[in-house]
């Protein structure tokens, strides 16, 4: 998508190099993470209106540490080196960098010697959140010390003339309050950005874009009901209308009523073409009495590629397939500090179609972070149910399902995580979970309902919360709450009479038990 103005990341391996482009991005600026050693001229003929080096783990002294393109400072556009960013600046234009007396991870607090730039209207004194061993030592020629600390002298550094800024603590990072002031001064004061990349604009801008790719071409989309998926359907439906064509392929795991919800959302009220595929015997027949999570995996993965290849040729003439590729997906196909790849996680597209099945792929989401395609879902006129909906995992409620899967251990988990789903979204902290559900365990326990004993199933209950799904810590749920969801699965669910509660982070637990 073509945008008026933007702030290029070179990213130097830092674990919060995502974060600084979402920092931008939520002040209606776009931002793109490019490799660290994108060329000068590559940035010249792309124009943007400023440059952030991210920080990252290496040292400017270590064998095969990551270097930029010394030209860029050159091109006349602002740049901002963050941490090791600053370091490396500091390095290539002639200053001098050493170890520092100590290493400082943590809050510290800078003092402001010069206010201008990036510190304009801010108070002397600010708490940061630093994470470096190495320091700015003695300035390159034309830089002043902008801030500093009694253990770190440079703290920040600045050019005024040539728009050339660094800072040694974390503005991204929530640990330093108001370091989207900083930023927002580097992106708006510096760079003379507008703020203008707004999902209204971004609609626009794709519709048209994609109507011109697209042309008279027909598009296959595998809509599964969850939030990528659906946001590209609405999307290529406004763009293209009747040249979509969405396969939902129904493998019988899925939450309860979640196939009828899909059609009726988007078969009915939005008109989109619509092919259920109810294939849910299939899946279970080619899983009858596998136990091991990872043979699960692939054979679901395996027959939901037969089936969606069935249900496409059918389609005759389809030239595009439709993904829901996220920017964090593409971010992690080319490692920042290793060769670039262009292979996507595989659970994120429909992979392994057959040969005769050749598509040109259309990624509408592939520059938008998970909480872009929230606000575009709404613009785009999604119901709440859908643009909220957490993740659920490809396979389903096979890999929720410890052991074998059956139908009647389907309908079972089924009913648990329903009442999981109704009774946390009473809570006003539903907000901040990224996934909470029910796990049914290959385990019996003795209980007693009434004056009868019983040995029955239980189920484990996951509430998770995270920005992302690489990390994840279990979220502290009132006892009330926990009360609630128990005793209504025990007493409205036949066939489980224990629920435990799992209180484990990511890592070293994973948020799926399979």
């Amino acid at each position: 998508m073509p945008h008026n103005d933007w702030i290029a990341i070179l990213d130097f391996g830092s674990q919060y190099s995502q974060l600084i482009a979402r920092r931008v991005r939520e002040q209606n600026v776009y931002s793109e993470l490019m490799r660290f050693d994108t060329a000068a001229a590559v940035l010249r003929e792309r124009k943007p209106a400023g440059i952030i080096l991210s920080g990252g783990p290496s040292s400017v002294f270590a064998a095969g540490a990551p270097q930029a393109d010394p030209a860029i400072f050159g091109l006349g556009i602002p740049v901002l080196g963050i941490c090791y960013g600053q370091q490396l600046m500091a390095h290539l234009l002639g200053g001098k960098v050493k170890p520092g007396q100590a290493r400082e991870y943590g809050s510290a607090t800078i003092e402001i010697v010069k206010p201008e730039a990036l510190f304009r209207g801010l108070p002397a004194q600010l708490d940061v959140w630093m994470s470096h061993g190495d320091q700015v030592e003695s300035l390159p020629t034309g830089f002043q010390t902008l801030a500093r600390t009694p253990t770190c002298p440079v703290a920040s550094m600045g050019d005024s003339k040539r728009r050339l800024y660094g800072l040694q603590f974390h503005p991204e990072v929530v640990h330093t309050p108001r370091g989207v002031e900083v930023l927002r001064h580097f992106v708006f004061d510096v760079c003379g950005c507008k703020g203008e990349w707004e999902m209204g604009r971004f609609i626009e801008e794709s519709v048209a874009a994609w109507r011109k790719r697209i042309g008279g071409g027909q598009v296959v989309c595998g809509l599964s009901g969850g939030v990528d998926s659906s946001v590209v359907a609405a999307l290529l439906h406004k763009a293209i209308g009747p040249q979509l064509h969405c396969i939902f392929v129904d493998n019988g795991l899925l939450r309860a009523n979640e196939a009828e919800q899909v059609e009726a959302t988007f078969g009915h009220a939005l008109g989109v073409n619509l092919t259920v595929a109810r294939a849910g015997a299939r899946f279970l027949d080619a899983l009858r009495g596998v136990e091991e999570p990872e043979q699960k995996r692939k054979i679901i993965g395996r027959v939901f590629i037969e089936v969606f290849a069935e249900e496409a040729r059918k389609l005759g003439n389809a030239r595009f397939l439709a993904q829901g590729t996220l920017y964090p997906d593409v971010i992690e196909s080319v490692s920042p500090l290793g060769g670039p790849s262009a292979t996507i996680k595989s659970h994120h597209n429909v992979g392994g179609l057959p040969p005769d099945l050749k598509f040109e792929l259309v990624e509408p989401l592939r520059e938008l972070f998970k909480d872009e395609v929230r606000r575009l879902g709404r613009e785009l006129g999604l119901p709440d149910f859908v643009v909220q909906r957490q993740p659920f995992p490809g396979p389903g409620l096979a890999v929720r399902i410890l052991g074998a899967v059956t139908a009647e251990r389907v309908a079972l988990l089924q009913a648990a995580d329903a009442r999981v789903q109704e009774e946390m979204l009473t809570w006003d902290g539903y907000a901040r979970v990224w996934q909470s559900f029910a796990v049914l365990l290959p385990i019996q326990s003795v209980g007693v309902m009434g004056d009868c004993r019983t040995y029955e199933n239980v189920a484990a209950l996951r509430v998770v919360e995270s920005q992302d799904g690489m990390t994840a810590d279990w979220t502290r749920v009132p006892y009330d709450l926990l009360a609630r969801i128990s005793n209504r699965i025990i007493n409205e669910v036949r066939g489980i009479n224990r629920v435990v509660f799992d209180i484990s982070s990511k890592p070293p637990s994973t948020i799926e038990w399979e």
